[in-house]
């Protein structure tokens, strides 16, 4: 097993720009290596290259880059990039679950279902009826 926090550890792009807290795009675009070690990683965002800086100077924090996707049920985990069209999800399950394994929204409450949230999660918004 590899621990990312060894110096010696390998990421890949993806990890990379996760750590950066930058889009995958960005990461190639700016020429980040198909691999690098957690080291240079840590050197990177300690002393980051000027596109680096800039990003981070004009990041306003109204959307994250990435968030963790954990199933409510299992706890299995994913680090996505959130999509414009996610709602604030109430629970977040794998696509495997059946709905009845959560709790019952409160009386008065309707439950919604969004499909397609990361690569194996369905979204499930509980929202008071008006």
């Amino acid at each position: 097993m590899v621990n990312n926090n060894s110096p010696r550890s390998s990421l890949n792009r993806r990890q990379v720009a996760q750590a950066l807290n930058i889009p995958p795009e960005m990461a190639t675009r700016n020429g980040i290596p198909s691999r690098m070690s957690a080291a240079e990683v840590a050197a990177m965002d300690a002393n980051p290259p000027a596109w680096l800086a800039q990003s981070r100077a004009n990041f306003t924090g109204k959307r994250p880059v990435w968030v963790d996707l954990r199933c409510y049920l299992c706890d299995f985990l994913e680090v996505a990039r959130p999509k414009k069209w996610w709602p604030e999800f109430t629970y977040v399950i794998c696509d495997f679950h059946n709905n009845d394994e959560l709790p019952e929204p409160p009386a008065g409450w309707r439950r919604s279902e969004y499909d397609g949230v990361g690569s194996r999660f369905r979204g499930i918004v509980d929202t008071q009826d008006q």
